[in-house]
């Protein structure tokens, strides 16, 4: 059998497939968020402790022998650790919103786009630059401590192995690395500040690195292979391989990827350009601050369950009785496919008569307005792949299939996991049907009256971003 790892933001999972790549079992624990004050942590021990044990319930529920394990997890954020792997500090998660400040800084003196003109990659509060300045002017003997500032992955892959610290091009594509040469751009560094610390960046394995493991989860010896990272990872899964075809993610983020042999550094600076194992072929990544994230507060605050969504949506009309919601839930603001540290959710058209099934298909709409933004910013004009937590509401894909007003290929599953077994495969030279392990389980097409109505009123949540955006930058 096969094994995917996916170290997710709140949950960690580990799935086992066939060489088919029918999914055999799946393992899942939750991890935790520590929110305060704009900063948002995790617990390094936990999260590998998690790992460990979702693999000891996977091969304990499947035990056949292992061919071989993929890895892949959350992106972005700054993951210290010392020679041994070990957490220095709390990882600062991609969702920290503490160096906004920064990014404010570099939005306006120029250093921002530079960046951007030169990575392909549009640095939001939460990606390692802004963190790493952050941390080096307010806790820098943090940064003298560590051996390493890796990625979520790279710590685990790092712990299981016994291998020296790696990273790969996809997690390393924001924002240090140039995506021509697929090496680190010191002048880059030298924008943020950073020069001095160029020591604690994590060398580059191209392709990703592989080695076997010592025996904590996995047998010993079993070979398993470091990335790349979650959205890379799904795009594989969900079969997302031809140039104009794309993918979203509808997760705790709400991630836009269009594959593209076209580096265009033009154009407004958003999103991120994904190095992948193939020279010459990118990801073009719109993923925003908050996907499923935005509908669960709405869910908790209202008081409204999840295995009630469904039937709620049937309830109520496109446009919910004049309600409408800007998804911009994320205390960081948002990241794509426009940078706006300081940007926040709006609810309007509320009025006495507003009810709790309004906000929620309010707020399912507008997470869709989002993502056709992204789309549309990502380039897409091929078909579009469908995957996460999201897909289990057949309600709100066919909503989502009419505000995108386009046929959704539903891929089901640990997409991640699947995708992370993917590139294993072929790093390890071992043929796999990649069709079949990548076949949709559904294709919700959309409705033409309602794809109309949501064309119309997609225009009118541009107008209101606009506003609303212009309203974030007099804060």
């Amino acid at each position: 059998m096969y094994v995917g790892i996916d170290v997710g933001t709140s949950t960690v999972k580990a799935a086992a497939f066939d060489a088919e790549g029918r999914q055999l079992a799946v393992a899942a624990r939750p991890v935790d968020l520590a929110l305060h004050g704009g900063f948002v942590e995790q617990d390094m021990e936990e999260v590998y402790g998690a790992v460990v044990a979702v693999l000891r319930e996977v091969t304990g529920q499947v035990p056949e022998q292992i061919e071989l394990a993929g890895l892949t997890g959350q992106g972005d954020g700054v993951w210290l650790v010392d020679a041994d792997g070990r957490p220095v500090r709390p990882a600062a998660s991609w969702m920290d919103g503490r160096a906004h400040e920064l990014v404010d800084r570099w939005l306006v003196d120029g250093t921002f786009e530079t960046v951007f003109r030169r990575t392909g990659g549009a640095m939001f509060p939460g990606s390692p630059g802004p963190l790493l300045a952050w941390l080096d002017s307010h806790e820098p003997k943090a940064l003298d401590a560590a051996a390493t500032a890796v990625y979520c992955k790279d710590m685990v892959f790092q712990r299981l192995t016994g291998t020296d610290p790696t990273t790969d091009v996809s997690d390393a594509s924001m924002p240090f690395l140039d995506p021509r040469t697929r090496t680190y751009d010191n002048r880059v560094l030298e924008l943020l500040g950073l020069t001095h610390r160029r020591g604690l960046l994590a060398p580059v394995s191209d392709p990703v690195a592989t080695a076997q493991t010592r025996g904590e989860g996995l047998p010993p010896g079993t070979r398993i292979a470091n990335g790349p990272y979650d959205l890379p990872a799904c795009a594989l899964g969900a079969g997302v391989t031809s140039p104009g075809d794309g993918l979203l993610i509808v997760g705790t983020c709400l991630a836009a990827l269009v594959a593209t042999t076209d580096l265009d550094l033009t154009g407004e600076p958003a999103g991120l350009f994904i190095n992948t194992d193939r020279p010459g072929y990118w990801l073009r990544a719109m993923p925003a601050m908050v996907g499923t994230a935005a509908l669960d507060w709405v869910l908790s605050t209202t008081g409204v369950r999840h295995e009630e969504v469904d039937g709620l949506l049937a309830e109520t009309p496109p446009g919910a009785h004049g309600v409408r919601v800007l998804p911009y839930f994320a205390p960081s603001g948002e990241r794509a496919p426009f940078v706006e540290p300081r940007l926040r959710a709006e609810l309007t058209g509320v009025s006495l008569e507003s009810t709790r099934v309004d906000l929620v298909r309010a707020t399912c709409e507008g997470i869709g307005y989002a993502a056709r933004h992204c789309l549309e910013a990502a380039g897409l004009t091929g078909t579009l792949a469908v995957c996460g937590g999201g897909t289990r509401s057949p309600a709100w894909m066919r909503l989502l299939a009419d505000v995108l007003g386009r046929p959704l290929r539903v891929v089901e599953g640990e997409v991640g996991a699947r995708g992370a077994v993917l590139a294993a495969a072929e790093r390890y030279g071992v043929a796999l049907d990649a069709q079949a392990w990548t076949r949709p389980t559904a294709v919700v097409e959309p409705d033409a009256e309602r794809a109309a109505y949501y064309a119309r009123a997609y225009e009118d949540h541009l107008a209101r971003l606009t506003e609303a955006r212009d309203r974030a930058r007099r804060i």
